[in-house]
């Protein structure tokens, strides 16, 4: 309860900086996180288990974001458990020493850049080596006793993770992020050390599940720079003459989408009954794209989306041949990004009455 409070209240504090939902990471970034982690009762072979307190756990990483939401990473992590207990012994009731894992991970990612307001949740799995360091194990009881040195073995590993990235304003590309992390040593390992009467003995451990939770910052290199705010219009005066028809006209639409919204169509619809009023002999309709996709698909979906205007314009009772159809891809930006951005601002037909 305690962890799930700071986390909110760190939530709340950081919320005022950050403005705008991440834009997805194209190229590199690093990484580094920190917090605690709980090993779950590991398992001895032979009977009973190891229970260990809560350990701080650190983890940084270095990446490489493709533009599209997918990323990939090398991790490195630490981390820390004290034992303190057998469980399911009668020979044994109490234990000691310190079990460290440190190893590598190979990490892939997808960002939902789009999902939610002000953050960005992503999910990610991996798969590495561990090692895992027993120092100092020891156990005891009715039964005897057992201790061992200080001795690593090494172990394959999976992980699963769940997080969530908020970008702050103050500096492009860098992100606050928190995240929950389930990793599992895949295999047994064994350990030598002494019986009570100090006749050589093993231990073999299994099933070393951890669950990790992290509070950290991520900078990618390269991030463009958030929008400006847009100024406020100036008010309008008291009396003012009745406007001329407008000479042109900005329809958006989604991501990836060439089909009209209904604020599209009444936008569409505005401008086909301007151009009777002014008895428009020439209508120039224009389709761009944001930067997100390849320069060559994005110029089929500017074409298909000034197509979808024209034809709207035509049930509108504007004559075709008076329409003249162009995609210009994603040039002609109306705010300049960098490229793989989504910008709603350029996903764009622009209708000029001639």
């Amino acid at each position: 309860m305690k962890l799930r409070n700071a986390l909110l209240a760190a939530t709340m504090l950081v919320a005022p900086i950050a403005a705008h939902a991440q834009q997805p990471i194209s190229g590199l970034y690093v990484g580094l996180g920190a917090g605690i982690n709980y090993k779950q009762d590991l398992d001895v072979k032979g009977g009973g288990n190891l229970q260990s307190e809560i350990g701080p756990a650190i983890v940084g990483s270095v990446g490489w974001g493709f533009g599209n939401g997918f990323r990939a990473e090398v991790e490195g992590n630490y981390y820390n458990n004290k034992f303190n207990k057998v469980g399911g012994s009668t020979a044994y009731t109490a234990a000691g020493g310190h079990e460290q894992l440190y190893g590598i991970m190979l990490n892939g990612y997808y960002d939902f850049n789009d999902l939610v307001p002000m953050v960005t949740p992503y999910v990610g799995v991996g798969a590495g080596y561990q090692f895992a360091n027993e120092q100092g194990l020891k156990a005891y009881g009715p039964g005897g006793s057992f201790t061992a040195g200080d001795q690593t073995e090494g172990s394959f590993a999976a992980q699963a993770i769940l997080g969530v990235a908020m970008p702050l304003t103050a500096v492009p590309g860098l992100d606050l992020t928190a995240e929950y992390r389930f990793m599992a040593l895949i295999g047994d390992r064994s350990y030598s050390g002494v019986d009570g009467t100090g006749a050589p003995a093993s231990v073999k451990l299994g099933n070393d599940y951890n669950h990790t939770l992290l509070i950290g910052v991520r900078y990618a290199f390269g991030a463009p720079p958030a929008p400006a705010a847009a100024p406020a219009p100036a008010p309008a005066p008291m009396a003012a003459p009745a406007p001329a028809p407008a000479r042109s006209y900005l329809v958006f639409f989604d991501w990836d989408k060439a089909t009209l919204t209904a604020r599209a169509r009444q936008i569409v619809h505005a401008a086909a009954a301007a151009s009777t009023q002014a008895g428009t002999t020439r209508i120039a309709v224009n389709g761009y794209t944001d930067a997100s996709g390849t320069a060559q698909y994005n110029q089929a979906l500017s074409l298909r989306r000034a197509d979808a205007v024209a034809a709207e314009l035509v049930r509108d009772g504007v004559p075709k041949s008076a329409i003249v159809i162009r995609g210009f891809g994603q040039t002609h930006q109306l705010v300049p990004t960098g490229p793989g951005v989504r910008e709603p601002q350029n996903r764009r037909v622009e209708i000029i009455l001639g």
